[in-house]
């Protein structure tokens, strides 16, 4: 449970708070828009939920967002599902991303870095004329609005170009990162029917080449739907037969033509994990993403130009999309195409010093890594520049806060944001103008009506529950792909609480207004009528030296027990003696609660992960309560399928 006053770990001091964009914001949109003059950001925040349509028509008046035709009104139906934004209003979210490029034409747009950690920059007007080609290019090939257009891509320049270009038409963009298999891309693009394919021959990470040509070979024969393949030659072969060059397709100096299409109109199709079942194909629209982004980017992470935005991603996750919106700002991007830890651990911290990153993302699991390889990133690199970490993947211990505030900066903006694929966005996260305590995220974002429930539906402070939105937000989904009634989408996120979002997370907020992030409700424990987050025990178990990684599950056993094993994958040369045992069960009880002890503690050859990196619990509790393995998981989404063959086996041996 949170302290109700402790001290803050840092505080914006007064001149930050001053410069802040959401200081200005409030400041204009008190004498514009009635918005309250006094009580800073707690006040802003009531304002934006109670006067949700007078806060969106201020966000967008704020940042000059160009509709072609305006809106009848803000929100012409606030039902969830099926709220609808700005009815009437046309717009093009890629003209938004390419307006800096009229007033900043030489100043770089993209800095793109590679495993040599040299950064090469790609100006505004230079990518704008790339847009503008592959745009008209795209046209000629018969891309109208609404078709999709898909990448396999590492997270290079290119890969902005097409998504941008993909938009300028009004087409809808999807990718896939080139280590994803052959069967987990064909899970998710061939619901989805694209015409085009923007592809490479393979990736460098790690400082390895991985040749990619088979599983394109792959793709075109098991993609019916696509009129066009274009090579893109990172590893320098030949273009495959029958495919178009990007170089061609880049070369002339077109202006761009922006289609202007209805507010709702898609944008782009993001994949949940797709643990379980074929990943959801979720959509969402041109302008809730365009105006959610730019209140995400513009105030909540106060960046504009001058600023240079990096954050570790690859193509196949959401943060991928947010980090290409931080042109919307007029911010410089980073885009780093490799290995998270390479050649050593400290690697990012080098490309945030090289490329000189005022905003710095990355997940927690890397700044834990880094917390326990004894990185000094102060000590080693020339930080001045980092104005704020951010973390997001999962919960960030407090230990990782504490971290940071000692090893990189002591006025060092931390910011642990949680939000989701299905939203492309935060619920919660970073605000420039609060204080930041250990282990919480600094508070629910502008027009979020974010909640914590408890299973009767009432609201609660500082006690753990359901985290709910209760208002509609602009990037939720238009729909998923192929749910003609809506149905998934429905059972997705309504059907708890008739009407309001429940994402699937156990939150508390607390009576300071700040927020924490507890794990996965679904996949949550429950001892003895208490629950509790697998985040916690993760946090505490993994400070041990001896534990690479863990998982905790809890079963409902047929006969109404409850079996909690907690699975550790141990580090090299470490033994699951009988002192690291008592060692694990201590720091748990002494950290967390005897409650949370673990009935057993099992050494695993590995933890199992989504493609995007987080840990499959559900899957595993689903296997250990006895369902098949091919029931159980989609195997596609899963980054080593031969792990899951150990959790099953150990499920036979209980059964």
């Amino acid at each position: 449970m949170p302290t109700v006053n402790p001290e803050p770990l840092w505080r914006p001091d007064a001149q930050r708070i001053a410069r802040a964009q959401i200081t200005k914001f409030q400041t204009w949109a008190a004498e514009q828009h009635g918005a309250p003059s006094h009580g800073g950001y707690p006040a802003l925040h009531r304002w934006s939920v109670d006067e949700l349509e007078t806060f969106w028509r201020a966000v967008t008046q704020w940042f000059d967002v160009r509709f072609s035709t305006p809106c009848t009104r803000v929100l012409g139906d606030r039902s969830m599902p099926g709220a609808r934004w700005f009815p009437g209003a046309t717009l093009n979210y890629a003209e938004h991303a390419l307006r800096a490029a009229a007033t900043r034409p030489a100043e770089p747009a993209l800095l793109y870095v590679d495993e040599t950690h040299e950064p090469t920059p790609v100006t505004w007007s230079e990518l704008r004329r790339q847009v503008g080609s592959l745009a008209a290019e795209l046209r000629a090939l018969g891309v109208r609005p609404g078709d999709r257009v898909s990448g396999y891509l590492p997270n290079i320049p290119q890969a902005v170009v097409a998504l941008l270009a993909t938009a300028a038409v009004g087409g809808v963009w999807t990718s896939c990162a080139p280590d994803f298999g052959a069967r987990s891309v064909l899970d998710r693009f061939q619901q989805v029917e694209p015409v085009v394919l923007f592809t490479v021959d393979g990736y460098r990470y790690g400082g390895k080449e991985h040749d990619r040509r088979d599983v394109v070979a792959e793709l075109r024969a098991e993609l019916p739907t696509l009129r066009a393949v274009v090579h893109i030659p990172v590893l320098g072969t030949e273009p495959p037969r029958g495919a178009l060059d990007w170089a061609a397709l880049t070369a002339s100096d077109e202006e761009p033509v922006f289609e202007q299409v209805p507010f709702d109109h898609p944008l782009w199709v993001l994949y949940s994990s797709g643990t379980t079942g074929l990943p959801k194909a979720i959509v969402q629209s041109q302008g809730g993403i365009l105006v959610e982004h730019l209140k995400q980017l513009g105030l909540h992470c106060d960046l504009g130009p001058g600023d240079r935005f990096f954050w570790y991603t690859s193509t196949g996750w959401m943060m991928w999309n947010f980090l290409v919106s931080g042109l919307l700002t007029g911010t410089t991007i980073v885009l780093y195409d490799g290995s998270p830890g390479y050649p050593d651990t400290g690697a990012q911290w080098r490309i945030a010093e090289r490329t000189g990153a005022t905003l710095y993302g990355t997940s927690a699991a890397y700044v834990m890594a880094c917390r326990k390889a004894e990185v000094h990133p102060a000590r080693d690199f020339d930080l001045s520049k980092v104005k704020c970490v951010a973390t997001t993947g999962s919960p960030l211990p407090p230990d990782g806060f504490r971290w940071l505030h000692d090893e990189v900066r002591d006025d060092l903006w931390i910011a642990s944001v949680s939000g989701g694929t299905d939203v492309c966005s935060c619920f919660a996260g970073a605000v420039p103008t609060l204080p930041v305590h250990t282990g919480e995220l600094q508070a629910p974002g502008l027009g979020t009506d974010l909640q914590s429930w408890d299973p009767g539906g009432h609201p609660v402070i500082d006690e753990v529950g359901e985290l709910v939105v209760t208002n509609p937000m602009p990037s939720m989904p238009v729909r998923f792909w192929n749910d003609p009634d809506g149905s998934r989408y429905h059972d997705s996120y309504f059907d708890t609480y008739p009407g309001v979002w429940r994402h699937g997370d156990w939150i508390t907020i607390t009576s300071r207004g700040s927020v924490v992030i507890h794990g996965r409700s679904d996949s949550t424990l429950n001892r003895q009528g208490v629950r509790m987050g697998s985040a916690d025990i993760y946090e505490v178990v993994e400070r041990l030296p001896e534990i690479k990684e863990s998982l905790v599950i809890g079963v409902e056993q047929p006969d109404g027990g409850y079996w909690m094993p907690l699975f550790v994958h141990l580090a090299p040369g470490a033994a699951l003696d009988e002192t690291l045992l008592g060692r694990i069960k201590q720091s748990i009880r002494e950290q967390l609660s005897p409650r949370h002890v673990p009935d057993e503690v099992i050494e695993v050859p590995g933890v199992p992960h989504t493609l995007t990196g987080k840990r499959i619990e559900v899957p595993v509790k689903r296997l250990l309560q006895g369902t098949p393995l091919e029931k159980a998981v989609n195997p596609g989404s899963i980054d080593n399928l031969d792990l899951l063959h150990f959790y099953e086996g150990l499920a036979r041996e209980r059964a």
